[in-house]
């Protein structure tokens, strides 16, 4: 057997390339939108995603989840693969990937209110706190991203839904995962996202055949990548680590996302944004302070067992 350590390793090292993968998606998304749609894009995302996920379950034999799986397994499914891809995809034709990640990084906040809200778990004032400090740090980054209140406001709304989809698609999973594995509610979310999205099939044919094979490679590359490679070594990690340490490793996706968008599309948010975003993050770790506290670590998942049950409602981007 690997020692604690060794395991330990493994799960950082799973970590860090889920917040590379993660982070790349928003570089790559901003790139697609120039000829895709928000939603043709996400259905092409989720089409790719949707075949390797079904892949990765028929070779783990996982099978089908329980039936008192799937009501949390169809919220989770329309709120991630379905409001969110969508929202994300819209947001980012009119702001840069760099601010938008700062928006969406407001979600661990979200899913603390949303816990408050459905799941009993009240409004503490450390919890209240952060959310003063984040919507501070939002109301900056939307001014800068408006150009100082000259431009619509519509990309910073479509983050901020963004982000409150990705919130309630957790509310939803943390059901689903006590009768299914992570794998399945995954799986099987995407494709609930996908079937939701299929409406948009027309238009995503009419873009797939006037884009460049550049850009379908893009939305290729969007579902196979970041969505079921960075969910898989997501789901890794989070069997060997706490809800508070995955959650605090996504405060380093905006840098990820600012440093690709500066090498590969010359594109730098605002000072303003830096600021409102660095705002934004020390809300969401007033936040998650109190989250780390109550999180235990999560014992090894057995050999062989086929399905893993956590408890946690860690943050999800990408």
């Amino acid at each position: 057997m690997r020692d604690a350590g060794g395991r330990d390793r493994e799960a950082q090292a799973a970590a860090a390339v889920t917040m590379v993968l993660w982070a790349s998606a928003f570089v790559v998304i901003r790139g697609a939108g120039r000829y895709f749609g928000p939603g043709p894009l996400a259905l092409g995302r989720m089409l790719a995603g949707s075949v390797v996920l079904a892949g990765i379950v028929a070779v783990r034999r996982e099978g089908l989840p329980p039936r008192a799986a799937w009501p949390g397994i169809a919220g989770f499914g329309v709120l991630r693969f379905g409001v969110y891809m969508v929202a994300l995809n819209g947001g980012e034709q009119m702001v840069d990937a760099g601010t938008a990640s700062m928006i969406i990084g407001v979600g661990p906040v979200l899913v603390a209110v949303l816990a408050g809200l459905l799941l009993g778990e009240g409004f503490p004032r450390q919890l209240a706190a952060g959310i003063a400090v984040c919507c501070a740090g939002t109301a900056l980054v939307g001014f800068a991203a408006s150009g100082g209140g000259r431009a619509p406001w519509s990309g910073v709304l479509l983050c901020l839904l963004a982000a409150a989809g990705s919130a309630g698609s957790q509310i939803c999973q943390k059901p689903a995962l006590r009768h299914a594995s992570v794998l399945q509610v995954t799986a099987f979310g995407c494709l609930a996202g996908t079937v939701l999205l299929l409406p948009f099939g027309g238009q995503f044919a009419r873009q797939v055949a006037a884009a460049p094979p550049g850009e379908v490679l893009g939305v290729l590359y969007l579902g196979v990548i970041p969505t079921a490679l960075g969910f898989t070594t997501w789901t890794y990690a989070l069997a060997r680590t706490t809800a508070g340490q995955m959650a605090t490793a996504t405060y380093t996706i905006p840098a990820i996302v600012i440093l690709l968008s500066w090498l590969l599309l010359d594109q730098v948010p605002a000072p303003l944004a830096w600021l409102g975003g660095a705002i934004c993050l020390a809300g969401t770790m007033i936040t998650q302070l109190r989250q780390q506290a109550r999180s235990p670590a999560p014992p090894l998942p057995a050999t062989t067992s086929r399905r893993r049950r956590p408890t946690s409602r860690g943050s999800v981007k990408g």
